[in-house]
């Protein structure tokens, strides 16, 4: 049984590498292991469908078969990987690929395989992937300690492309002498190692206070989260557009074996292997870099490299010029990625974190997707050599949106809870469905501050609503010029008393500037009221009496 240091009793200290954190090894070395199945089961399957359909929109489908789940399934995998066990998410969703990739050995096995049976299994494999992924990304911070979180994420990147620089090309010898049911088997078996990982380990999970989410109600409140908040929206819109372009190179690789190789498997294995071996030194270089240089230096130049390696890949007729130029594009691939990984992960909670990274999934994946149909569709108009430079020329201009919206710089950013506020005692018994609630905060300013104070309650309008409140307004008494008052509503007491706890340290910045502007003796007072309609006929008295005022010293109400 594995236990996590925290467990265990395990000092404070942060530890030297993330691989000291036995818990977090043994997972990261079964998903190398996965990781080489997975990739193994990608060439067979991209090559399978050269052989089933020449037809480079079909070949690039495959791509966007294993890509489209992430968009379609990872805000709800999100949702669910923050409000259940991630353990057994995970341990599900590696049983159900398993079952799915022994299917597709078999019907590989009995030639009863077709083009678009091919994309359906390829289709249910990256759904697994949708529901697992999510889990194992927002586990990490539970594994790691935050200044160990960047390390873990390039360890998790380098994994893959460990992986990725050998699984293709063993893959590639595997379908040339064993066929592509052998290489979908192998893949089958894969997943038993990560599985066996994950039935050992008991997490040290935090007792769940509140009651959980329903599902759709906790994928609206990571919607409106990363959506009211600026730096996550910057990432996404970034990871969106780089995603269009950066996927016509892995999309198109197998046109690159056959066609401009003028090779079979095992070249295409090279080349993905190529591809992989860049990428791990981009993984193993990135926490180096963004060391020294912003993040948005960083994955400028992840995307030239990525650019160039397209666009020489492209033009070459030379296996010898090709394989160098992919080592090149795989760098910049996962350096890009990995840094909007770790830039997302960083800017997000604990609560909210894998359905933002859920999002930002959707945003790079799609882009990936929608890229791959694109880039498949220009290659059989207008030929590969066209939509590769296209990819290129697009990934160049991508660059210029880094110049009006640049990546933020979260390194230094706390997130962790706020741990200012305890819910109150009401003269009135509440229960965690009584609402709607209805909140006022009175705050006396003078005239000299309303400036500044507006401009705090701009940042308190937004965080504010972030955090789940609704009709957020803020009012001026016409009697007295000094009294200024902030409301407002959560459907229920239970949503207030969420709300108050998602404040972060971060936060508390706003919450000081606002009490440092607040005039008078008392701190200010805060109504909590429940909201009644009174045409209802089972009103009892107890159910209409409303909160009394109380002073809030943190100023949070």
């Amino acid at each position: 049984m594995i236990r996590d240091p925290a467990a265990a009793g395990a000092p404070a200290s942060v530890p030297p590498s993330p691989l000291a954190i036995p818990i977090f090894r043994a997972v990261w070395l079964a998903n190398v292991a996965s990781n080489f199945g997975g990739l193994i089961q990608a060439v067979a399957a991209a090559w399978m469908m050269t052989a089933l359909s020449g037809s480079p929109r079909m070949i690039a489908l495959i791509q966007a078969s294993t890509t489209l789940p992430l968009m379609l399934l990872s805000l709800f995998a999100g949702a669910i990987a923050d409000n259940l066990d991630r353990r057994r998410i995970m341990l599900v969703a590696q049983s159900f690929m398993l079952v799915v990739s022994a299917g597709l050995a078999l019907a590989t096995w009995a030639g009863v395989l077709s083009p678009w049976l091919l994309l359906m299994f390829t289709f249910m494999i990256g759904c697994g992937t949708a529901m697992n992924a999510s889990a194992w990304q927002a586990s990490v911070g539970d594994l790691v300690p935050r200044p160990q979180l960047s390390g873990a994420i390039a360890l998790n990147s380098m994994g893959f492309n460990i992986a990725r620089s050998v699984g293709p090309a063993l893959g590639g010898v595997i379908v040339a002498t064993l066929g592509a049911a052998a290489a979908f088997l192998l893949n089958a078996l894969s997943y038993l190692g990560l599985i066996g990982v994950l039935l050992r380990w008991r997490p040290d999970t935090p007792p769940q206070l509140l009651p959980r989410e329903h599902i759709a109600t906790a994928m609206a409140t990571g919607v409106r989260y990363v959506a009211l908040s600026p730096q996550l929206r910057v990432v996404l819109l970034r990871a969106l557009l780089f995603g269009i372009p950066a996927s016509g190179l892995l999309a198109m690789m197998p046109l690159v074996a056959r066609d401009l190789m003028h090779g079979g498997a095992m070249v295409y294995g090279l080349l993905s292997g190529a591809f992989g071996f860049g990428a791990v030194g981009g993984a193993w270089s990135g926490v180096r870099l963004r060391r020294h240089f912003s993040t948005e230096s960083v994955v400028r130049l992840a995307t030239l490299a990525l650019a160039a390696g397209t666009a020489a890949a492209a033009v070459s007729p030379w296996l010898v010029a090709t394989i160098p130029a992919m080592m090149l594009a795989g760098a910049g691939w996962v350096l890009a990625l990995s840094s909007f990984n770790v830039t997302m992960q960083m800017s997000a909670p604990r609560w909210v974190v894998a359905r933002a990274l859920a999002i930002y999934q959707m945003a790079a994946f799609g882009g990936m997707a929608v890229g791959s149909w694109i880039i498949g569709s220009v290659a059989e108009r207008d030929g590969l050599t066209s939509a590769l430079l296209g990819a290129a020329v697009f990934l160049t201009g991508t660059l210029l949106l880094g110049l009006y919206r640049p990546l933020p710089q979260v390194d230094q950013l706390n997130l962790d809870p706020l741990r200012a506020w305890n819910p109150p005692d009401t003269a009135v018994a509440v229960e965690p469905s009584s609402g709607p609630v209805a909140i006022t905060i009175q705050y006396h300013i003078d005239q000299d501050d309303i400036p500044d104070f507006l401009a705090v309650m701009r940042e308190r309008r937004r965080v504010r609503r972030r955090d789940g409140a609704r009709a957020w307004r803020l009012l001026r008494d016409l009697a007295d010029p000094t009294l200024w008052v902030e409301r407002y509503n959560v459907p229920t007491w239970l949503d207030y008393i969420r709300h108050n706890q998602r404040r972060t340290q971060a936060d508390a910045d706003n919450i000081a500037q606002l009490l440092a502007l607040h005039r008078g003796d008392a701190p200010p007072i805060v109504h909590r009221r429940i909201e009644l309609d009174p045409a209802m006929p089972t009103l009892s008295l107890h159910d209409s009496v409303l909160r009394a005022p109380v002073t809030d010293p943190a100023g949070q109400g």
